[in-house]
C-alpha cells in the first residue's frame, strides 16, 4: 500500500556522495505545513546540500525527495517553493528595486509586487541604492525579497539571519512566525541555538547524518537535559554515520 503524504516536504532515505565524500547520509525527515523546522549542525553537517536536494538544484544519488507531493525540482513545484542560498543570487549592478523588478518579470509577477516584498523585509529605505553598496545584512535581507516573490508555500532559508543585529533577527523570526501561521512551510538553518527556540521542529544533523528530528521538548527528553545546545552537544557526542559536505 503506497504511504500516505502528510508533509508539505517529505525527504526518504537520501544519500548525496560528492567526490569521493557522502555529503548525506540516508536522511530522512518531514516538514509539515503551517510550521518552521530548524536545521542545526556544524559547518560541515550537511544542511546545505540537503536544503539543495530539497530545492531541486542538487542531484540525489539515492533515495526520494516530494515537494507538495511531487518530486522535488519538477516544473509544476519550483514557482511555489523559495529558496535563500547563503551566497546572494543577486546583480550588484543593479539596485535593490531594479533587483526585485526582474525576478518579478521572471515570475510573471506584478512590478507592485517588488514594492510589496522590500518592505515586507524592511529595505524601503534602501530600494534605489545598489546592491554593491549594500551591507551584509542588508544584501541577506533582499535575498530574502526575491525568496518571498512568488508567496512560496514552502521556504528554504539557509542561514537567513546570519550577520543581522538582535532587533532585526527577532523582526525576522516575527515574520517567519508570520509566514507559517498562513500556512507556508519553513525549512530554516542556523548555527544559533537560541534561534531554536523560535522553531516548531528541530533536525540535528551531523557528518550528513540526521541525528534527530522532533520538537524542543523530545529532544530535551532524549538526550536527558533541558538546554537546546547541551542537548546537541550530547547527541552530537555519539557515533554518527558518514561525512558531511
Amino acid at each position: 500500500m503506497a504511504e500516505t503524504v502528510t508533509g508539505a516536504v517529505q525527504v526518504r532515505a537520501v544519500t548525496i556522495v560528492r567526490g569521493t565524500v557522502t555529503a548525506v547520509a540516508d536522511a530522512s525527515l518531514d516538514l509539515l505545513p503551517g510550521t518552521i523546522t530548524g536545521l542545526l549542525g556544524p559547518s560541515g553537517s550537511g544542511k546545505t546540500t540537503l536544503m539543495r536536494a530539497i530545492v531541486g538544484s542538487q542531484y540525489i544519488d539515492d533515495g526520494t525527495i516530494t515537494v507538495l507531493g511531487q518530486p522535488a525540482g519538477s516544473p509544476g513545484v519550483r514557482p511555489r517553493v523559495g529558496y535563500m542560498a547563503q551566497a546572494p543570487a543577486l546583480y550588484s549592478d543593479l539596485t535593490v528595486t531594479e533587483n526585485l523588478q526582474y525576478f518579478a518579470r521572471i515570475y510573471s509577477l506584478p512590478m507592485e509586487r517588488a514594492a510589496e516584498v522590500i518592505a515586507q523585509v524592511d529595505m524601503t529605505y534602501r530600494a534605489t541604492a545598489l546592491v554593491s553598496r549594500l551591507s551584509g545584512g542588508e544584501t541577506s535581507r533582499t535575498s530574502l525579497a526575491v525568496a518571498l516573490l512568488a508567496r512560496p508555500s514552502v521556504l528554504i532559508l539557509d542561514e537567513p539571519t546570519v550577520g543581522l543585529d538582535p532587533v532585526l533577527r527577532q523582526s525576522l523570526w516575527r515574520m517567519f512566525r508570520m509566514l507559517a501561521d498562513a500556512g507556508a512551510t519553513l525549512l530554516v538553518s542556523s548555527h544559533v541555538m537560541e534561534e531554536a527556540s523560535r522553531c516548531d521542529a528541530l533536525v540535528l544533523m551531523r557528518e550528513g547524518a540526521v541525528l534527530f528530528e522532533g520538537t524542543q521538548e523530545e529532544l530535551s527528553e532524549r538526550a536527558g537535559v533541558d538546554d537546546i545546545e547541551a542537548a546537541f552537544i550530547a547527541l552530537a557526542s555519539g557515533p554518527a554515520a558518514g561525512a558531511g559536505s
